[in-house]
């Protein structure tokens, strides 16, 4: 003989085990059921192993009692949306659970109900999941504002040369061999040398100066000149006289 009392007992224990939070007993005023023995709620969501009830669009309540002779006999069913199920979602999956139920008379079937009931969900929402996240998206991209660049004035274009230059002259002088921005400037001659150098006469040949006037100072600017002019005059009247002593002999 069966102890279908034991067997009802242990298929709890076992749905306890499995499904953990997702099970729990309810009052038998809350099933639905035209019953006074225990009455239990399972949470239901489409076939998924990574499944968040939080986000998840449809979920629902699958309520159980067992009968006096289960599972010889099918047990009281009823489901109840707890998220996005019409009543008439409802009504088909409650007469394929009963359907089923009928099919499996003689062995514990609650889990079984449970794994039909989620894979109808996945079949039945997960189209429709797909549609209302590519709707999403596109409604996303929608919202997406492109802005626009600001309108060009006078003052804004003169600013943005001004910025443009500056960041060009930077870039030309991180470039720039160091060797050309450490190189002394040219020497300037003073009065004495460019005199004596010929350039006074026209001529553009330059006698290259000895190591000891490189040591001098030869910046070229009008105070040397001065100071060097009384100088000057006396090598041109020297060079002068010589030319007459010269003149003289050949008249002679």
């Amino acid at each position: 003989m069966t102890d279908h009392a034991q067997e009802q007992e242990m298929e709890i224990e076992a749905l306890e085990a499995i499904l953990m939070d997702d099970f729990k007993e309810i009052h038998s005023g809350e099933s639905g059921l035209n019953t006074s023995n225990r009455c239990f709620q399972i949470k239901v969501v489409p076939q998924d192993d990574e499944a968040d009830f939080e986000s998840t669009p449809v979920q629902l309540a699958l309520i159980f009692s067992h009968t006096e002779k289960y599972p010889d006999e099918p047990p009281l069913l009823n489901v109840k949306s707890l998220r996005g199920m019409r009543a008439e979602d409802l009504r088909v999956l409650k007469e394929k659970l009963q359907q089923e139920a009928s099919e499996n008379l003689g062995m514990a079937m609650i889990y079984t109900l449970v794994t039909s009931a989620k894979e109808w969900l996945s079949e039945h929402f997960a189209q429709d999941s797909s549609i209302e996240n590519a709707e999403a998206e596109e409604a996303a991209k929608d919202d997406i504002i492109i802005p626009h660049g600001e309108p060009v004035t006078t003052e804004t274009f003169l600013a943005w040369r001004e910025r443009f230059e500056a960041e060009l002259a930077l870039e030309r002088a991180k470039i720039m061999p160091e060797s050309a921005l450490t190189a002394p400037k040219e020497k300037k001659l003073t009065g004495r040398q460019w005199f004596e150098s010929g350039r006074a006469k026209g001529v553009a040949a330059v006698n290259e100066e000895s190591d000891e006037e490189d040591d001098e100072d030869i910046d070229f600017d009008d105070d040397d000149f001065e100071d060097d002019e009384e100088d000057m005059l006396e090598h041109y009247l020297a060079e002068k006289s010589d030319s007459s002593s010269h003149s003289s002999r050949r008249a002679n």
